[in-house]
C-alpha cells in the first residue's frame, strides 16, 4: 500500500463536471493498494499520515502532523501508483489489488484514518473518472509506503 500524501491549502475532486468532495488546509492522500495489502498495513499507514510532522509550527518548521492542525483530509483512491515501469514504456499494473480487495482497504484506511484524526475524511469515487485539483503548500509532497 503506498500513498502519496501532498500539504494542500486546498484540493477538490470533481466528478462528470460537478464537485464531489473538496477540503481546504490539510492533506491530498492519492491512495494505490496493491494486491498483498491487508487492514494491518492500512492501519500503520493511517497512523503514519496522521502523525507526519509536515506541517510548519510558529517558528516555520516542519514540526506538526495533520493530527496536531485539526487539518482536513482527502483521500483518492488511485491504482496507477502501483505501475511498474521497469520495462518498455508502457507501465504495468499486475502489483495493483483487483477492485474486491482495493474497494474495502480504501475505506477500511479512510476509517481508520478518521478515526485518529476525529474528524470526517473526504474522498473521491473509488473507480470513477476524477478530476483532482490543489493547491501544493510548499510544494511539499511525501512517498510513504506501508
Amino acid at each position: 500500500m503506498v500513498a502519496l500524501v501532498q500539504r494542500v491549502k486546498s484540493a477538490a475532486v470533481d466528478i462528470g463536471g460537478q464537485r464531489h468532495s473538496e477540503i481546504s488546509t490539510g492533506l491530498l492522500i492519492l491512495l494505490g493498494v496493491a494486491h498483498e495489502d491487508s487492514q494491518a498495513k492500512a492501519t500503520a499507514l493511517a497512523r503514519k499520515v496522521a502523525a507526519l510532522r509536515i506541517f510548519n509550527d510558529q517558528e516555520g518548521k516542519m514540526n506538526l502532523s495533520l493530527a496536531d492542525t485539526r487539518g482536513e483530509a482527502l483521500v483518492v483512491s488511485q491504482f496507477t501508483l502501483m505501475a511498474d515501469t521497469q520495462k518498455g514504456n508502457r507501465p504495468s499494473f499486475v502489483d495493483a489489488a483487483k477492485p474486491e480487495l482495493a474497494f474495502p482497504l480504501y475505506e477500511y484506511f479512510m476509517a481508520e484514518l478518521g478515526k485518529i484524526l476525529g474528524n470526517e475524511v473526504k474522498t473521491g469515487r473509488f473507480g470513477a473518472d476524477m478530476q483532482v485539483s490543489l493547491v501544493n503548500d510548499g510544494p511539499v509532497t511525501i512517498w510513504l509506503e506501508a
